[in-house]
């Protein structure tokens, strides 16, 4: 069994800072590529960063500059670190992991969790 669950999110002003965390467990040796995407109400899923598993990452045109993808090999866990946060930053996140174990890799997605920016 493989669990894939996020933390960190909550409510912030606009201006300040957020770290969401997507820890993978169970029965996995490691981790690969790590993407995290956001659904605002009313719109479609939108990947906004990854990070590959050699470390490069890349980011929506709209958040470069201002989130920051990476990741902790030994906890397999990726991180979004996101500063400078808009109201239209507001959103539930998601992580997509993909997942080595036994034999197999694949993809898991995280529960999601609410980022909430608003004075």
């Amino acid at each position: 069994q493989v669990q894939v669950v996020e933390s960190g999110g909550g409510l912030v002003q606009p201006g300040g800072s957020v770290r969401l965390s997507c820890a993978a467990s169970g029965t996995i040796l490691s981790i690969g590529s790590g993407d995290w995407y956001r659904q605002a109400p009313g719109k479609q899923r939108e990947r906004v960063a990854g990070i590959s598993s050699d470390g490069s990452t890349n980011y929506l045109d709209s958040v470069k500059g201002r989130f920051s993808v990476s990741r902790d090999n030994a906890k397999n866990t990726v991180f979004l670190q996101m500063n400078s946060l808009k109201p239209e930053d507001t959103a539930v996140y998601y992580c997509y992991v993909e997942v080595y174990g036994g034999g197999y890799a694949r993809g898991h997605w995280g529960q999601g969790i609410q980022v909430t920016v608003s004075s």
